[in-house]
């Protein structure tokens, strides 16, 4: 599977490669704002940017203007940055697909939306599982455990490259840990990605070697190695070539 990239990318490669590109410019158009040949998220929605393969300077220009001069972005699948660009933040991580994974709905996995935001983003602020935003709900399809009505643990749908889609924000509330509930809401929302015909995937830092043998335990197999960074968009003056 592969996708093209207007303004400059390649047909040859797979959508997986540059997953935030692929959603943006596919399922996730609805959330596009877009300069040229940069599109990001909303800030509310999720912080990422993207860029298309092998982006020119013609592309690295209207990321500037779409982000500003000063931003710090991140971005994946566009490295390295022209002259004039600060890396701020670098990393390596793994991204695992799940075609292998038998997924399993969980009868007391809810599913949760917008009057939860305030308890999904306590979670996340305690857990840390990565960026989580008030709107990020709105990407796809959350489920939560609640234990005495509070919400304990959660696991939802974030990138959605055509045919695929990911899991993320998996997060347990550290008084309930090792009791499985991560597992079993990651085979839960599988299931769901697996109900539209689709195959989830997902990512993690490379040193979190826990998450990656329970995810490993699950049927996920590593597809390839990431680097994830932070630009800084250069703070002179931006030339708008795109008018």
């Amino acid at each position: 599977m592969s996708v093209g990239a207007p303004g400059g990318g390649t047909a040859d490669r797979h959508l997986l490669d540059n997953p935030a590109w692929a959603s943006l410019t596919g399922p996730h158009a609805h959330f596009a704002e877009r300069h040229g040949n940069a599109v990001r998220y909303p800030d509310d929605v999720s912080p990422f940017y993207a860029l298309p393969d092998d982006p020119g300077p013609a592309d690295w220009n209207d990321l500037a203007v779409l982000a500003g001069p000063g931003a710090t972005v991140p971005v994946a699948g566009a490295f390295p940055p022209p002259d004039g660009w600060e890396v701020v933040a670098q990393g390596v991580g793994v991204q695992m697909v799940g075609d292998d994974v038998a997924p399993a709905p969980d009868g007391e996995a809810v599913r949760l939306a917008a009057a939860d935001v305030p308890e999904m983003l306590d979670l996340v602020e305690r857990t840390q599982p990565g960026p989580f935003r008030p709107r990020t709900v709105d990407m796809g399809t959350y489920l939560g455990i609640r234990q005495n009505g509070a919400l304990i643990a959660m696991a939802g749908e974030r990138l959605h490259p055509p045919g695929w889609t990911e899991i993320s924000a998996v997060c347990v509330d550290p008084a309930f840990r090792r009791r499985g509930l991560a597992s079993r809401l990651v085979l839960a929302v599988a299931a769901g990605v697996r109900a539209r015909g689709e195959i989830p995937f997902l990512h993690a830092v490379a040193s979190n070697t826990g998450a990656i043998r329970v995810y490993e335990a699950l049927g996920f197999r590593l597809r390839r190695m990431t680097t994830f960074a932070a630009v800084r968009v250069p703070a002179g003056v931006l030339t708008d070539a795109r008018g």
